[in-house]
């Protein structure tokens, strides 16, 4: 009853979603033959089914080198993750991962579920890394390594400083970004991007992740995973767990409107970066999670249920983006559209107000003098029209039928 809910709701979600599921089920049966190349695609659609859904935006050779590049850092974050292996474990193995990619009879245990059958059968990974051109190879060997040593730092240090934040978003997410770069350029796709913006790309993911994944972190187990900068969350509370206690709602929302400030200061880079990408591709796969992001971090702001469990963008809304997002006219008017519905949460009371609104004004400013917001319609702000719930119902109906049809065709 609730999904049906939100598609009287939101009956422009039903032609996305429908497109999604279809998409979704053409990548099953897209799975490479090759033993090690199906482990590989088959588990990335098992670890994050939204990167195996846009990863196929990408051409065949592109796609396997960034598909392996990911599954590789995957690899490394669940290491860092697994809060019961001991440091002294885990810090060599963080600093030599780089050199285990190359070694098809490596595998660690750790990690849980997915995570587990990842790490046991890796060799399937090494083994197809080791089929990727000598330029994938060494743009993927240097992230990571230059990764592995990141975590390995602070595995032995907390995230005191809003400098320590950015170092540590760096090592984990604004080298992804840097590596993207090298990737599509060893491609032959695009120019070399600058490491500043690059990084901006991956630091804004990331601390959309972290803001989202508070209570996820603050209760594994068995030890409190801390990705929030003491700086930031010592003017509010006295222990960073403090925050998703009842009493304390008042100062954790001020705390996470704090954080989701600090984040907005790479929106303009972003832009920037995406701006600059010629190849439509390239372009697609990046601008959907960055879209995402913005629109997650629209959720959270001033939201308290980031304290009481999941916040994340409605799937129909989800698969508007992955849709709709072609060009750079509907980056800037998603941009501007989540940051106009962010806009309106801000409470002139907050402490960081001035510093919020200063920097989403600064990205509207930026979205406007494109000239984009003129040329195309805003999938948020009309999502909310209201339809003759018989017309809707009718309309899924149709479209079941089609989606059934199209999955029982026999592939050609």
């Amino acid at each position: 009853m609730g999904a049906l809910s939100t598609m009287l709701k939101h009956p422009d979600d039903i032609y996305p979603l429908l497109k999604l599921k279809i998409a979704s089920r053409q990548i099953e049966k897209q799975i490479p033959a090759d033993p090690h190349w199906a482990f590989c695609y088959t588990m990335l659609q098992k670890v994050s089914r939204s990167f195996a859904l846009v990863i196929q935006q990408l051409g065949t050779e592109l796609r396997n080198a960034v598909c392996i590049f990911y599954l590789v850092l995957r690899a490394l974050d669940t290491v860092e993750d697994d809060t019961s292996i001991a440091t002294d474990v885990k810090v060599p193995i963080l600093l030599a991962f780089h050199r285990h990619i190359y070694d098809p009879e490596w595998h660690f245990a750790c990690g849980t579920n997915n995570y587990k059958v990842l790490m046991d059968e890796f060799h399937h990974v090494s083994t197809a890394f080791l089929e990727l051109g000598k330029g994938y190879q060494e743009a993927i060997e240097d992230i990571t390594e230059r990764m592995g040593a990141g975590m390995a730092k602070f595995i032995l240090k907390e995230v005191e400083a809003i400098d320590d934040y950015d170092e540590y978003c760096h090592y984990v997410a604004g080298l992804v970004g840097l590596g993207l770069s090298k990737l599509f350029h060893a491609a032959g796709k695009e120019d070399l991007a600058s490491d500043s913006l690059s990084n901006s790309m991956g630091l804004f993911l990331q601390k959309t992740n972290i803001i989202r994944d508070y209570l996820e972190d603050i209760n594994e187990i068995p030890k409190s995973r801390m990705f929030w900068p003491r700086q930031i969350w010592s003017k509010y509370v006295n222990k960073l767990e403090d925050l998703k206690y009842e009493e304390n709602s008042e100062k954790a929302v001020q705390c996470l409107n704090d954080m989701v400030t600090n984040a907005l200061m790479h929106m303009e880079d972003c832009l920037k970066y995406m701006a600059a990408l010629r190849d439509p591709a390239i372009f697609k796969f990046c601008a959907i999670p960055q879209i995402m992001a913005i629109g997650t971090l629209a959720l959270c702001y001033n939201n308290n249920e980031v304290f009481r469990g999941v916040v994340k963008m409605r799937r129909g809304l989800t698969a508007k983006v992955i849709d709709r997002t072609k060009s750079m006219d509907d980056v800037y008017g998603a941009f501007f559209d989540f940051s106009s519905i962010l806009k309106s949460k801000v409470d002139k009371n907050d402490p960081n107000a001035t510093k919020t609104l200063s920097r989403v004004e600064a990205v509207q400013k930026l979205c406007r003098d494109s000239g984009a917001l003129s040329r195309r319609k805003s999938y948020v702000a009309n999502s909310e029209q209201s339809y003759n719930s018989t017309l809707i119902v009718a309309l899924f109906i149709i479209l079941a039928i089609i989606y059934a049809y199209l999955s029982a065709s026999p592939r050609v």
